[in-house]
């Protein structure tokens, strides 16, 4: 049986599990890892309190305890800013004695605690974060990349629409890290598969006008708008595009670079039936999708998104490995972490690359029509399963010094 409570420490509640045992168990100095997320902002729908709960889920499902010490799981908000982020970072591993961290959805967040945690020697594991300089000149013998990245979305979305004959883009991407390297990713496989970029605007995080980005993308005459956005910034502008009948003509498609299973939700298949998009995990993929994730519902009430399935995977992997290395000596950790394949209902033998990149399969993918839908989360046609080594950068394509190692 497993004990809860929470308190608070510097801010951040602390959700402690920890299975009955032998009071020498309950003794033991705990295991700590903690859940940085967006609990309140663009981003809470596809991380926050769901990917916690998956955090829960994989500390549960290892009976509450490894090597006899009790894990405990902290939780936080960093509000999408890399100084506050940073800030319980350095609290969580300096006071708390947390080992690893988890999730981060920023990009600004995940770049600044990859930094910290290798300074400290610690772990960061990125799972919601997209930026592919994660595993790039930025890489980190402690830093890991989970779920997806720019490079793997902008890859497999952009290499697809090309092919059927998707030639000329236009952006409309949000103006910051995570945009910036969305579409820089994009462009240079649009480019590579013989494609053409015609222009970008770029918007601030927030927007809630996108008319006058929408007009100049209907006006380049680009084959494919893309949006290089994602959370309520892209609800917004693809909300608005259906108002302003952009694409309605069949002489342009919509692709989402970023798109989670939380905003298809909320847009619904009447406006978003069609959109092409590449995403990292389904619910409703196969036998072992379907079986996690009702699971998963039935805590949340919601089917899990690609993040909080990844934060799932990432934290019983990283269980898992403390177990077999029988220390949570982040060194001893981190060599089981690669060792060992990640076998589970989000990966199927994937990879833990030493560039921190955890290889997977990816899933380029169409949102249902309305009649096509069956039930309120039935909303994605998957058209084809990425292998990972296609889907992600090679290894010594991205600059990072360990690629060699």
């Amino acid at each position: 049986m497993i004990s809860r409570s929470a308190f608070i420490r510097g801010g951040a509640a602390v959700l402690a599990l920890a299975a009955a045992g032998t009071a020498r168990a309950q003794d033991k100095k705990p295991i700590r890892i903690g859940v940085l997320t967006d609990l309140s902002g663009n981003y809470s729908d596809p991380a926050g309190l769901g990917a916690v709960e998956a955090a829960r889920m994989a500390i549960e499902e290892v009976g509450g305890t490894v090597l006899g010490r009790p894990v405990e799981l902290l939780q936080a908000d960093h509000q999408n800013k890399a100084d506050i982020g940073a800030g319980i970072a350095r609290r969580w591993f300096d006071v708390d004695g947390v080992g690893a961290i988890f999730e981060m959805v920023s990009s600004a967040v995940a770049l600044a605690v990859q930094d910290i945690a290798r300074d400290k020697n610690r772990i960061s594991v990125a799972t919601g974060a997209a930026t592919s300089a994660l595993t790039a000149k930025a890489c980190s013998p402690t830093g890991m990349h989970w779920v997806y990245d720019t490079y793997a979305l902008a890859n497999s979305t952009a290499r697809e629409l090309v092919r059927q004959g998707g030639d000329t883009w236009y952006f409309i991407t949000a103006d910051y890290t995570f945009g910036h390297a969305l579409q820089a990713d994009a462009t240079a496989l649009i480019e590579a598969n013989g494609g053409k970029v015609l222009g970008a605007a770029r918007h601030p995080l927030g927007t809630q006008d996108f008319s006058s980005f929408l007009l100049q993308a209907q006006q380049s005459g680009a084959k494919i708008i893309a949006f290089a956005n994602a959370g309520k910034d892209f609800a917004n502008a693809l909300t608005q595009a259906n108002e302003f009948g952009v694409g309605a003509d069949g002489k342009q498609r919509l692709a989402a670079l970023l798109i989670t299973l939380s905003e298809a939700k909320a847009l619904g298949t009447k406006a978003a039936q069609g959109l092409y998009l590449t995403e990292g995990f389904y619910w409703d993929y196969d036998d072992a999708t379907r079986a996690w994730s009702k699971k998963f519902y039935d805590r949340r009430k919601a089917m899990p998104t690609s993040f909080q399935a990844g934060t799932y995977s990432a934290v019983r992997h990283y269980l898992k490995a403390v177990a077999a290395a029988g220390t949570d000596d982040t060194t001893k950790v981190v060599e089981k972490m690669r060792e060992m394949p990640v076998n589970d209902m989000f990966a199927r033998s994937g990879r833990l690359r030493p560039d921190g990149r955890m290889v997977h399969d990816m899933l380029f993918a169409q949102v249902k029509t309305p009649a096509e839908s069956k039930s309120e989360w039935d909303l994605y046609r998957v058209l084809r399963t990425v292998p990972g080594p296609d889907a992600f950068r090679p290894l010594d394509k991205g600059g990072c010094p360990l690629a060699s190692l």
